[in-house]
């Protein structure tokens, strides 16, 4: 019974997991982008002006959020895809096969790589900024709700929280992703062995059977 394999509905929970940690990486980056006109402030830095007090902001490239929510709307995607093709699994009482166990434990892999790598981006960009805001506010997060720049009119009313949920999403994400790299190479190595004693098992009946044929009559 597939409700019985542990391995299995641990991979399912681990799924669900990453969804919902995922959209914990879309959601706060889009709105972060919405209501920063498009800029985003991950690595961008700024000066500080004597005559109004405002941050002039030098925006780094746009493609550090993109990257940061592609990389969630793919985890998004493969975790839907993986929840809904495991339920029919545990639904059906059945597992996957040696083939796609090792195309999922690639898969996780390549997808550990790129949520460390989006993890990366968002801690050390999210740093960058505050090293700016710390100059003329005790914490990065007293910025927040206050006209810093209104020549590029964005609304700091939420960037500290978005930032940081979704810094907390994509170190999450990345946890979540090694487990389930673990359990997909578990169930590879699991197959591998099976495979194996199926081979040992073949080969002891072969030589049983060329032992009996052998035997001379008496």
């Amino acid at each position: 019974m597939a409700l019985t394999n542990v391995l299995l509905l641990s991979q399912l929970a681990g799924y669900v997991i990453g969804l919902i940690l995922s959209l914990c990486i879309i959601v706060p980056m889009s709105m972060h982008q919405d209501e920063f006109h498009g800029h985003c402030l991950l690595f961008s830095k700024g000066t500080w002006q004597e005559e109004d007090g405002q941050l002039l902001v030098m925006w780094a490239s746009q493609a550090y959020c993109n990257y940061v929510i592609a990389v969630g709307v793919l985890m998004f995607v493969v975790c839907c895809v993986q929840i809904y093709r495991l339920s029919l699994f545990v639904y059906r009482g059945t597992d996957s096969s040696f083939l796609s166990a090792f195309i999922e434990a690639a898969g996780c892999a390549a997808l550990c790589a790129l949520a460390v790598s989006a993890a990366a981006l968002v801690t050390l960009g999210f740093m960058t900024w505050c090293q700016n805001i710390v100059e003329r506010f005790p914490s990065c997060e007293d910025a927040t709700g206050q006209d810093i720049d209104k020549k590029d009119g964005i609304s700091t009313h939420g960037f500290y929280i978005e930032l940081g949920t979704a810094q907390f999403g994509a170190w999450g994400a990345f946890a979540t992703w090694v487990g389930l790299a673990v359990f997909s190479t578990l169930k590879v190595c699991r197959y591998h062995q099976l495979q194996n004693i199926q081979v040992s098992m073949y080969r002891e009946r072969q030589r049983l059977v060329n032992e009996g044929g052998s035997t001379p009559p008496h």
